[in-house]
């Protein structure tokens, strides 16, 4: 269902993306962002799910500046090389790349943003500084860092209460700081979302897929 792209960031950096279309019109795009384990076949997966959904789904590889093409699975091996990208991250240099995929998504109409761990807070910070009409982040770990800058669209996020990476005393300090975004708390942990890890909670993960989904669709149609 999916094609690979080549973008182009503003300073000339080009970094591969993952696109899925939709049968038929298109509602608007979503610009799908990785976890620290690249636009590996969960990224990809979403897409697709984002595509069945009526939505152009598109993941930039912002990994590619650090090393081209990499993915990752979940085994504890692949997650210790994975987590030492963390420290490698360059934010201003990644909003680069999500500025020039927000640019490509518009291309099809409304844009927004959601994003897994890493992504989750990338998906934040594209809420408040690029032109995305919704964003939704699922376990951003950084968010609380950002949370006194406002998203200029609604956002929607999602934790888990045994997520050992995100305290509920730093969600609940979001929740203060925001009191205008959504924020929902599941009995999981980090990663639920994805059936691909050990922490996958399939009641919460369907919950937070649907409520996601009805977010879209109320903002983005």
């Amino acid at each position: 269902m999916g094609t690979n792209l080549t973008l182009k960031a503003s300073d000339g950096h080009s970094l591969s993306a993952y696109r899925a279309d939709p049968v038929g019109t298109p509602r608007a795009a979503v610009v799908v962002v990785q976890e620290i384990f690249g636009v590996n076949h969960h990224i990809r997966s979403i897409c697709d799910r984002l595509a069945a959904e009526g939505y152009v789904a598109i993941a930039p590889a912002l990994f590619d500046r650090i090393e081209p093409n990499f993915q990752s699975g979940y085994s504890p091996e692949e997650v210790e090389v994975a987590r030492g990208f963390i420290p490698k991250v360059d934010w201003a240099k990644v909003m680069l790349d999500m500025a020039v995929t927000v640019d490509e998504a518009a291309h099809v109409g409304k844009v927004g943003v959601i994003g897994f761990c890493l992504g989750g807070s990338v998906a934040y910070l594209a809420g408040v500084r690029l032109p995305v009409q919704t964003a939704i982040c699922c376990y951003g770990g950084q968010i609380v860092k950002h949370a006194d800058n406002a998203p200029k669209c609604p956002t929607q996020m999602h934790f888990g209460d045994k997520d050992h990476g995100i305290p509920l005393t730093d969600v609940e300090q979001i929740k203060a700081k925001r009191p205008e975004c959504e924020v929902n708390i599941y009995a999981a942990g980090h990663g639920f979302i994805c059936d691909e890890r050990a922490s996958y909670d399939e009641t919460s993960a369907k919950l937070a897929w649907s409520r996601s989904i009805d977010f879209l669709r109320k903002h983005l149609g």
